[in-house]
């Protein structure tokens, strides 16, 4: 009987079947998403404000915000070292914290 139930356990667990996934009712997700959809268009326009300031800062937000990139990828992407991005990201993230505000800028 321990075997069957730690199987069924196991199984109710398993990443094909979304075990680790919290299920969210359909309004909440509905409205995060509205909210998500807004902020995505805020983040869109400080990162053209910044672009003007320090494209390559931009370039490097925009690689890992909207592409998903890590540091590393970044870095091989722009031809830069990894010490390079960290730095120009952690630049970027302070500098569109401030134009985003508190609320939005917890997204960075």
């Amino acid at each position: 009987m321990r075997r069957i139930l730690v199987d069924y356990a196991r199984n109710m667990k398993a990443e094909k079947r979304g075990g680790q996934v919290v299920k969210v009712p359909l309004e909440e997700f509905l409205g995060a998403a509205d909210q998500l959809r807004e902020t995505i268009v805020d983040v869109d326009r400080a990162l053209d404000r910044l672009a003007a300031i320090d494209e390559r800062q931009a370039k490097v937000v925009e690689m890992r915000f909207f592409a998903g990139l890590s540091e590393e990828e970044i870095a091989r992407a722009l031809r830069l070292s990894k010490r390079t991005v960290t730095r120009e990201w952690t630049m970027a993230k302070a500098w569109l914290r401030g134009e985003l505000g508190a609320d939005k800028g917890s997204v960075l």
